[in-house]
């Protein structure tokens, strides 16, 4: 996959907390027909944020994510987030697996989450076993 579009309603707020917490400011932000801003990581990945006046609404399990390349950065990471007071909605620590998940302004969960076979900015796997 390289890129997700979310609903959000105020991209520069949105912006800010993407480029500020995700890395989504390796490139400079493009604009694209219909008033889509477009970000970019360092790793090609594009976020495309579309301003809604609808209401946003995400269903439970709805989340994404980025890898971090070590434990003490998940750990880093979610005390820099708790100092800035971004809502963390769930936390694990684990031997073969650390992660934080946190709202963005739009309440949707993003993940950083460390596993030994992971590389930095790879997509989080499903954990758990899989449905038949």
């Amino acid at each position: 996959m390289k890129h997700l579009a979310l609903a959000v309603s105020d991209q520069q707020r949105s912006r800010r907390f993407y480029e500020t917490y995700f890395g989504f400011d390796a490139e400079p932000a493009r604009w694209y027909d219909g008033g889509v801003l477009m970000l970019y990581n360092q790793d090609g990945f594009s976020l495309a944020l579309g301003e809604t006046d609808e209401a946003i609404r995400l269903p439970t399990f709805l989340h994404f994510g980025i890898g971090l390349p070590t434990p003490d950065d998940v750990h880093a990471f979610r005390r820099r987030l708790a100092d800035d007071g971004i809502p963390i909605v769930e936390e694990w620590d684990e031997p073969d697996y650390v992660s934080v998940k946190c709202r963005d302004p739009d309440g949707y969960v993003v993940e950083a989450a460390w596993e030994p076979d992971l590389s930095p900015g790879e997509a989080v796997p499903v954990r758990g076993p899989l449905p038949p």
